[in-house]
């Protein structure tokens, strides 16, 4: 029994074809839309690669850029296929190419759905790549005379300064890491020279962050050194006082960033999802109903259009069968009886119901 069964007349199938020919067009837009998401995300995940230590996380952009371009090629054609489809003469000519069609924009519009899910699931790669890379960008920060990380600097400030923040997890992160360059230490200092020798491997640790973790929006002065040690400064007191400096580390503001920024275009691309599956849907009835139209030769009368011919389950089973006998097609079978899978047309002795059969002469 054919699932969801519709009757079409003439009328209706001409107005099918007409709206899905529209419907394809409004497609070919959302295709621009999706490849103009992912480009855009390239482009944000692009701006901060500094901080962000080498993964798979452009494979989410990547994906939908690709899925948008396809989309324009898939929906482009849909729309001339059901232009023509207006027309039973016409259809002829696209009758053994829609039903491959139907089924690669199936594939397609899964692939806009995976796409979708992954902009969810990217949350625990990109915070795993910012932790990576922003630990390095730290760690490297002092190094503005080295080539390949003499901008570090210049970027992780601009970085606190606009998200806000400080450090990777918090500003006690600069506490374990030296950030102010050697050629800026002043070696006659007892002070320096102390604390030098007081590290294990010799940096020069402080209890201090760079300029750009300063919040102006305080009353204070910005303290930017000594955080921890209340008698460094006036009528100042680092448990109960809240800090002049941003407290949100910078993974925790990026990633906030990112996932609103991934969540949106998860949303966008499921609704395309949702629009293209109407559309698939849509484009199978008008392809049943064509077809039915020419097996019947009345192209004026009425037909019947289906999702699938038979129920689901045997869809599946004969599907199943299809693809676990293929290859298998040029083998002949030795077993009385057994007939191809792959077809469904009788063995049938051709008409003729005297055959002679040639016996094998006994042993004597």
């Amino acid at each position: 029994m054919a699932v969801l069964k519709v009757k079409f007349t003439k009328t209706k199938r001409d107005k099918l074809a007409q709206i899905l020919w529209i419907l394809n067009w409004i497609s070919v837009v959302s295709g621009i839309v999706l490849f103009s998401l992912g480009l855009f995300l390239k482009i944000e995940i692009k701006k901060r690669n500094e901080v962000m230590a080498k993964g798979d996380i452009n494979s989410v952009p990547n994906m939908l850029i690709s899925v948008g371009v396809i989309a324009c090629i898939i929906n482009f054609l849909g729309g001339k296929i059901c232009y023509d489809c207006s027309d039973a003469n016409k259809f002829s000519r696209w009758k053994l190419v829609m039903l491959p069609y139907i089924v690669c924009t199936l594939c397609f519009t899964f692939c806009i759905l995976v796409g979708a899910l992954m902009c969810y699931a990217m949350r625990n790669e990109l915070e795993e790549s910012l932790y990576l890379g922003l630990r390095d960008a730290i760690k490297y920060y002092k190094d503005t005379d080295i080539p390949g990380r003499c901008f570090l600097k210049r970027t992780v400030d601009l970085l606190q300064i606009g998200f806000q923040c400080c450090g990777n997890s918090g500003f006690r992160d600069w506490f374990e890491v030296q950030w102010v360059s050697p050629r800026y230490l002043n070696m006659a200092s007892k002070d320096v020279v102390d604390r030098l020798k007081s590290n294990v491997d010799g940096k020069f640790l402080v209890d201090g962050v760079p300029f750009s973790c300063c919040n102006p929006s305080s009353p204070r002065p910005c303290i930017q050194y000594q955080l921890t040690n209340n008698s460094a400064h006036y009528n100042y007191d680092f448990l109960t006082e809240e800090l002049n400096i941003w407290v949100k580390g910078c993974r925790e503001a990026l990633l906030d960033y990112y996932t609103a920024i991934m969540r949106s275009i998860g949303i966008a691309a499921l609704l395309i999802w949702l629009f293209e599956l109407s559309v698939l849907i849509g484009v199978r009835y008008l392809q049943t109903a064509m077809k039915n139209v020419l097996l019947l030769g009345d192209l004026e009368g009425e037909s019947d259009g289906w999702l699938l011919e038979n129920s689901f389950v045997e869809t599946v089973k004969r599907n199943i069968n299809i693809i676990k006998n293929f290859g298998k097609v040029s083998q002949i079978s030795t077993v009385s009886g057994m007939s191809d899978p792959t077809t469904d047309v009788a063995n049938t002795n051709c008409g003729k119901n005297d055959v002679t059969k040639k016996s094998i002469p006994a042993a004597s």
